[in-house]
């Protein structure tokens, strides 16, 4: 599953950025990450890694997962150029996992900026309750990120 959704705000890219740029946050602004922990560093890290709890609920079902994630790439904005943070799944337990990819992208706008953020995930469960909630959280989360940043 692949999907992309993208943000226009009345700020600047840095400021933005301070909101996308680490996971820390995402439980202030994103309802299906009802919490972000930090997460042991391990050898091979090359950023910081965060436990990230999902949780979608679609009618009477409801699932959630935890996943170890780890900031693989993170470049600040500065005056044109994107500024770009990247997110994968990195467990520590072993086992095979599927793949999460986050990649949020902050670029100037002449009015503010435009966040691009694109998903990918690599297994087969949940797809279409997770289809169906993403979308649904897109248009919500789109909201509650704005306010964040343009006040």
């Amino acid at each position: 599953m692949d999907l992309r959704a993208s943000l226009e705000a009345d700020c600047t890219p840095d400021t933005l950025f301070e909101w996308v740029g680490g996971l820390d946050t995402y439980d202030r602004w994103l309802e299906i990450v009802p919490r972000t922990t930090d997460a042991e560093p391990i050898d091979g890290d090359p950023g910081p890694a965060w436990h990230v709890t999902l949780r979608g609920r679609l009618g009477p079902l409801a699932r959630s997962k935890r996943l170890r994630m780890v900031r693989t790439e993170h470049t600040r904005p500065v005056g044109e150029v994107p500024g770009c943070a990247v997110f994968e799944r990195r467990e520590t337990d072993g086992r095979e996992h599927a793949t999460w990819r986050l990649t949020a992208t902050v670029e100037p706008t002449p009015t503010g900026s435009c966040l691009v953020m694109d998903l990918h995930y690599g297994g087969s469960l949940w797809v279409p309750l997770l289809d169906r909630v993403l979308t649904s959280e897109i248009e919500a989360s789109r909201q509650r990120l704005r306010a964040l940043v343009e006040t």
